[in-house]
């Protein structure tokens, strides 16, 4: 039988409006299930891409237009993120991504969610509400909403999300990343010791558990190795 490996934190920096986060963590959830034994702890940690986004958000087109440059620019950097989806069999549902939010308050919600145990649920959840359905990822009946989804209280996380709770908390971690050297999301942090830029492949990752599976069973076949096999004195 497979022993199982000791645990290793695996953080996730992320923002549930990048793609590219999307992307990276339909990638890891594959490797991840093709080694259930795998090491891993995550937690997700906050990084917005758009800090200084107003609070209600901006039309999604003029959005992207500003930030890439122009319409062309825009369409451009969007096909290529668009082919990438397609061959990770990741559904983007541009027509229907109408705006672009703040999303300090998602960042919220999945502190919380955490508190719970419910992280990884309500990032997939955000994933699918915003790329897939569309839904405006900063409004709070959303959010609340999405919480009641994975098992959280609605009424909780919408009183919740009305005050400001935890805002600050958020905005320190964020800084506290960018001033680290994070500057993309996703940045994947192994044992708070190796950083894994970007939406890897599954491979990359399989690679990743084969190794830290090799490393921590050398201690045990060391400790095996010196101990007399069954000797009599």
């Amino acid at each position: 039988m497979t022993q199982p490996l000791a645990h290793v934190k695996l953080d996730i920096l992320s923002d549930p409006i990048c793609p590219w986060c999307y992307i990276g963590k339909t990638h890891l959830d594959r490797a991840l299930a093709d080694a259930p034994d795998h090491p891993f702890v995550v937690e997700w940690h906050p990084f917005q891409l758009n800090p200084d986004m107003p609070e209600g958000g901006m039309d999604r087109r003029a959005y992207l237009e500003t930030k890439f440059g122009g319409k062309d620019n825009a369409v451009k950097v969007y096909a290529q993120i668009a082919d990438h989806a397609r061959e990770a069999g990741v559904e983007i549902n541009f027509e229907a991504m109408q705006r672009t939010p703040n999303t300090i308050n998602a960042h919220r919600l999945i502190h919380w969610a955490g508190l719970e145990a419910k992280q990884s649920a309500i990032v997939d959840a955000l994933f699918q509400a915003y790329f897939v359905n569309g839904k405006d990822i900063g409004d709070t009946k959303v959010l609340a909403d999405l919480a009641e989804h994975v098992g959280m209280e609605h009424a909780v996380v919408e009183k919740l999300l009305e005050g400001d709770s935890d805002i600050e908390e958020i905005r320190s971690r964020d800084a506290h990343s960018r001033k680290m050297g994070v500057n993309s999301v996703p940045t994947f942090i192994i044992a708070n010791q190796h950083v894994v830029p970007g939406a890897q492949q599954p491979a990359l990752w399989a690679q990743v558990i084969a190794d830290i599976r090799s490393q921590l069973s050398e201690p045990a076949q060391s400790a095996e190795n010196s101990e007399p096999n069954g000797s009599t004195h």
